[in-house]
Order: structure tokens, then C-alpha cells, then sequence
């Protein structure tokens, strides 16, 4: 259909991408399981205009109305972890990045969100799928405010962007999240630039962070992904939460 020709000519993908389009769906994720189940492979990209059940971390209910991009796409991702990039801030790099092309100065909220001043512009939702203790793929849950209306304190890359400047169609974002996640693809087997990328955009929390009893200080981003702290002279890592 024209709205999936318009997002594979505008996506600047290596990958060679399968999509279908939903005008309204459950979830983007189940869609892309049921196609999964049926012995598709990667590239594969679920995109809906609404979302009726749309999730993100822990199960939260995440606002899915038209005008944003709603999509779960599975990517090729390397067999053994070791020596890989982290999934989830390699997508986020590769979203930021886009967005920057914009004109837009994105920061990285670990472990999930984009935002821009303060506010949520985008969200992920990052897995990897195992086999036998190896990777078969690299699965990830995005969602990002293109031309919807947003919960309070949340943005939408329209309004940020504010009168006079266009983000484009929302086809043509929807390209740009496909460029995204290409860019986390090519970068899966350099995991210390996606550290590098994702540390310079990493918006720390000022507040002391409680981990295992203790309030800690957020200092860095591992390679892995997992979130650096530091307590007087110790050093504590705290992992993804999924």
C-alpha cells in the first residue's frame, strides 16, 4: 500500500525491510509475534496508525493516537553477546541521531526514554530473543510523538520543533525510525561507540538513585548498557529492569 512504499523509499536502511501497516491495531508487538510465529524473519517491521492496547516497560499503558509512530520491528542482531553493542541505547543513539538531523537536541532518560527539555518524545522497549543461549534476534518496541496530542509531560516532535519548521508527513518519520534502527544494526559489533554516542546525550539523574538499600550516585553507562553508580568510594552497576 502507498503509506508502506512511502516509508521503505524514505527509510535510508540497509536493511532490507519487510513492513505491514495496521490503521488500527491491539498492539504492534503481538502483531509482530503472530507474523514471527508463522516463520518469519528479520527485518520486520509492525506499524500501526493507533494502538488500542500499545505497552511499554512493565506493562505501562503507553497513549498510541494517530499522528505518532507506533512500531515493533525485529532486526538481525550478532549470535553471541559478548562483544556486542547494548540494544537498547544503540535504537536510542540511532533515534537521537535522527531527531538531531531535525534540529532537535534529544537526551537519553536511562533506561527507555528520549526526551527533549525534559519531556518524553520517545520510548522503547528493547529484547533480545534467545535460542539455546544464542541470539536469534534483536526485538524492539518503539514509540514516538510525531503530530499526536501527549499526556502531560510528554512532547511531540512537531510541537517541539514549533510554526515554521516541519517534521515532515508521518510516513516520513516513520522512515526515520526505520533509519534508526539500521543504525543500531550496523553498530551491533561496535559497542564502545554506542557507549560513546549514548553517554554524550546521557541525562543523568540528579536525585540520588536507591539501589539495593543504599542511595547512589548515577556517574556513567556501561557497555552493556547497565546504569554506572558510585557511593563514596564503591562502584555499583544496576542492570535493566526487563
Amino acid at each position: 500500500m502507498a503509506a508502506l512504499r512511502r516509508l521503505n523509499q524514505g527509510a535510508n536502511s540497509g536493511l532490507d525491510w519487510r513492513l505491514r501497516w495496521c490503521p488500527v491495531c491491539a498492539s504492534t508487538e503481538t502483531e509482530l509475534d503472530r507474523w514471527l510465529e508463522k516463520g518469519a524473519r528479520p527485518p520486520l517491521a509492525v506499524l500501526a496508525a493507533r494502538q488500542v492496547h500499545g505497552h511499554g516497560q512493565r506493562g505501562r499503558a503507553w497513549s498510541s493516537p494517530p499522528g505518532g509512530i507506533w512500531i515493533s520491528a525485529a532486526l538481525p542482531w550478532p549470535e553471541q553477546a559478548e562483544g556486542t553493542a547494548a540494544l537498547g541505547p544503540a535504537v536510542a543513539v540511532g533515534l537521537a541521531l535522527q531527531l538531531e538531523a531535525l534540529g532537535l537536541l534529544p537526551r537519553l532518560k536511562w533506561p527507555n526514554d528520549l526526551l527533549l527539555d525534559g519531556r518524553k518524545v520517545a520510548g522503547l522497549l528493547p529484547r533480545l530473543r534467545l535460542r539455546g543461549g544464542r541470539i536469534r534476534w534483536a526485538q524492539v518496541g518503539l514509540g514516538l510523538n510525531g503530530h499526536n496530542r501527549v499526556p502531560p509531560g510528554a512532547v511531540s516532535v512537531a510541537t517541539a520543533l514549533g510554526r515554521g519548521r516541519s517534521p515532515g508527513s508521518t510516513a516520513a518519520l516513520g522512515a526515520r525510525v526505520l533509519t534508526a534502527l539500521d543504525w543500531a544494526a550496523r553498530h551491533s559489533l561496535a559497542p564502545e561507540r554506542v557507549r560513546f554516542e549514548a553517554q554524550r546525550r546521557l541525562e543523568l539523574p540528579i536525585q540520588a538513585v536507591p539501589f539495593e538499600g543504599e542511595l547512589w550516585q548515577a556517574v556513567g553507562l556501561g557497555l552493556d548498557g547497565a546504569l554506572e553508580l558510585a557511593r563514596g568510594g564503591r562502584r555499583a552497576r544496576m542492570l535493566r529492569l526487563f
